[in-house]
């Protein structure tokens, strides 16, 4: 079998011929002295024949070398636009994303999120994979997923997209029958509806200054799509504590209403999974940095709004 060409070594001998200077060919390369020497000494061995002359005040091409410097030339220039095709390709993300993310909160949260990003990066498509279950990122070739929850331990690089609020609720209906908890611990006498996107047994746990308060809830109803347990929040057939975007609506227009406010439960996170092994293609990277710009700028908003309404309504 024919050995490969020495394409390096050619590459080398051009540049040493355009800047007429082993010394000045190694700082262009990024290369030592030594290593561009060894180069020319290398092609010239596999040739057979002498390429460059030169003393301490002449340098000069041999017949050999002015008949190789315009192909070795070519060569170095194709590798220098095939590096910069590729390189070029990388500044401009293109190509497929394939993301997984959690049924309600990529229908309400995501998906409107989409079109703006396709619009701003046009060679880069999204297959959107929407499912409650805990998706196997590498096991099912996904680019991405978002959860709201991370398995400990999980081999995965994880960020943060944002913090998710969580809010205690319940209906006038519900209230009427049952009375309004007062403390975190009379949530013992009350019919619960669980979230989880665990099978573990779920801990309601509630902090007021320097007070906590944790509780199991237990109740005619346990589900993992929030989408689900709204109509039974909303008909009454017990408390649950949601992520703030399902209970938007419902607490606006009074559907339900937020119980123990003045008790804070801790905040939840959305995350921005990844594979682990090496650097993410860019196309990944850019959804990845405009879903985490995109939905904190969202977060902040509804902050600055809810602040605006507690200071209206303690007027």
């Amino acid at each position: 079998m024919a050995r490969l060409p020495d394409l390096e070594g050619l590459a080398i001998f051009a540049k040493v011929a355009e800047r007429r200077s082993f010394a000045e060919a190694a700082a262009e390369l990024r290369l030592s002295k030594a290593t561009v020497s060894k180069a020319i000494a290398r092609v010239e061995a596999r040739l057979g024949a002498r390429l460059i002359i030169r003393t301490a005040r002449r340098f000069e091409l041999t017949d050999a070398g002015r008949r190789l410097v315009d192909r070795a030339a070519q060569i170095l220039a194709e590798g220098e636009a095939a590096e910069d095709v590729t390189q070029a390709q990388a500044r401009t993300p293109r190509g497929l994303v394939r993301l997984a993310a959690p049924m309600s909160f990529g229908t309400l949260q995501v998906a409107p999120l989409l079109p703006e990003f396709l619009a701003a990066f046009p060679e880069i498509s999204i297959d959107l994979h929407l499912s409650d279950a805990m998706t196997d990122v590498i096991g099912e070739s996904f680019d991405a997923a978002i959860r709201i929850a991370v398995q400990p331990g999980a081999s995965l690089v994880v960020r943060r997209l944002c913090e998710m609020p969580r809010y205690l609720v319940g209906s006038a209906a519900y209230l009427e029958r049952h009375g309004r908890p007062k403390h975190p611990r009379h949530l013992a006498d009350h019919c619960c509806i669980c979230y989880s996107y665990t099978m573990t047994t779920e801990v309601w746990r509630f902090t007021k200054g320097r007070k906590s308060a944790s509780v199991k809830p237990s109740g005619p109803l346990r589900v993992n799509n929030g989408d689900a347990m709204m109509p039974a929040l909303i008909a009454g057939t017990g408390l649950g504590i949601l992520p703030e975007f399902f209970l938007r609506e419902a607490l606006e227009s009074n559907l339900l209403e937020r119980l123990l406010p003045d008790w804070s439960i801790p905040l939840g996170a959305i995350y921005w999974v990844t594979p682990p092994e090496g650097p993410q293609p860019r196309r990944v990277e850019v959804l990845g940095e405009f879903l985490i710009g995109r939905l904190n700028r969202a977060a902040v908003a509804e902050n600055h709004a809810r602040a605006g309404s507690r200071k209206t309504g303690n007027r």
